[in-house]
């Protein structure tokens, strides 16, 4: 039994004769000894202490160190040393067991801290608990409460250790199993805009007179969506439904697509059933579904009179209303058969006297506040690729 702490000439002519009556002289050659590699910092102001519960954790295989005084303490500490355990006496000069718990458990928050302290002081080892030691040993002590004490901090340390290390390596798995996802979806979407390409090279077979238009309407919108702050996210599919805006015109018959002439306000009315035809196609899509919604309504008129629904001011999709004047301007500034293309300053009048009524005036500010540069820059990038997918723009604004 370790006594509660009493003056020194008393404990000093004591202590050898009381540890052999009871059995545990410092010999300890008749005790089993453990496999266990455990260290443990013993910290007491008294040599003695020290001495016989160092004596008492070697002889049960642990490996010790001593520290005289909380201060040597965080001496053999900050010399790097690594200890599973810290013992450490509550009452010391210059710096108590709470002060060194306080210094230690930030830095070393992995090593449980045992304080040994006597009767009187248990309010104070309450409240080292309190304040993240994981058990105190109450004076005086047997060996066998030592050893067990020693043993359950040692086991409350190992399964917080295995239970982060478990941590670790689920987080890792999982990160690992993310990584493996988003690869293998931004190779499906890769898939997928190709086939939107395909998509897209087919209209502009079957409508030659707008040959790369929906890949320059596009390019514009992108730009557009940029410039008001939208998400790399949020410009996906904004730019999926600008490319595929007129993706149901394979839906109407050639005779009326190509016709040369005017059409009949019956032909009229079937084409603009384009909206609707497109929409169809793609919202049975689950990756196009809101797309679908940009292609639906991508003839609405900001003051309600556009079709097919006639959807008025923010009822109109933003990407719709960005489209909107991205298409205006590629219609403007596009040669056709009946008149030549115009220039980027005519379509910034047009746009401007048309705000309010066919457009949105928030995504006209935004329009009339861009250099004129950046939309000639992106028709000759894109008239020179043609076969380039202008899709790829919102591939790099991520």
């Amino acid at each position: 039994m370790i006594p509660r702490r009493a003056p020194n000439s008393h404990r000093l002519s004591s202590l050898s004769g009381y540890f052999r009556h009871r059995g545990l002289a410092l010999g300890w050659g008749t005790l089993v000894v453990t496999m266990s590699a455990e260290r443990i910092l013993v910290v007491d102001d008294e040599e003695p202490i020290r001495d016989i519960v160092s004596s008492m954790l070697n002889s049960a295989g642990y490996s010790c160190e001593k520290a005289s005084s909380g201060v040597a303490a965080l001496d053999v500490l900050a010399k790097g040393h690594d200890f599973e355990l810290m013992l450490s006496d509550l009452m010391m000069a210059n710096l108590d067991g709470l002060g060194l718990l306080e210094r230690t458990k930030e830095k070393f928050p992995d090593m449980p801290v045992v304080m040994v302290t006597a009767v009187h002081d248990i309010s104070v080892a309450l409240s080292a608990i309190r304040n993240g030691a994981y058990d105190y040993l109450l004076k005086p002590f047997e060996r066998e409460q030592l050893l067990a004490t020693v043993r359950r901090a040692l086991e409350n340390r190992r399964l917080k250790m295995e239970n982060r290390e478990y941590q670790n390596r689920l987080e890792a798995l999982v990160d690992a199993r993310t990584h493996q996802l988003r690869t293998a979806m931004t190779n499906l979407e890769r898939s997928y805009d190709i086939t939107l390409e395909a998509l897209g090279d087919a209209l502009d077979l079957k409508d030659a007179e707008t040959e790369g238009h929906s890949k320059r309407v596009t390019a514009y919108t992108i730009a557009l969506a940029r410039a008001i702050g939208l998400s790399a996210d949020q410009i996906r599919v904004i730019a999926r439904g600008a490319f595929l805006h007129d993706i149901g015109k394979m839906a109407i018959p050639d005779a009326i697509l190509r016709k040369p002439g005017s059409l009949s306000a019956e032909e009229v009315g079937i084409m603009r059933e384009h909206c609707y035809r497109g929409y169809q196609m793609l919202k049975k899509i689950p990756f196009l579904a809101e797309a679908a919604e940009i292609v639906y309504s991508h003839q609405e008129r900001y003051d309600g009179t556009g079709y097919p629904r006639g959807l008025k001011g923010d009822e109109i999709p933003l990407g719709s209303r960005l489209f909107s004047v991205a298409d205006t301007l590629d219609a403007m500034t596009s040669d056709r058969p009946y008149r030549p293309a115009q220039t980027i300053a005519a379509a910034r009048e047009e746009i401007q006297r048309w705000s309010g009524r066919q457009f949105d005036p928030e995504v006209v500010r935004t329009f009339l506040s861009m250099p004129d540069n950046i939309w000639t820059d992106l028709r000759q990038e894109i008239d020179s690729q043609l076969h380039h997918f202008a899709y790829s723009i919102a591939k790099g604004s991520g």
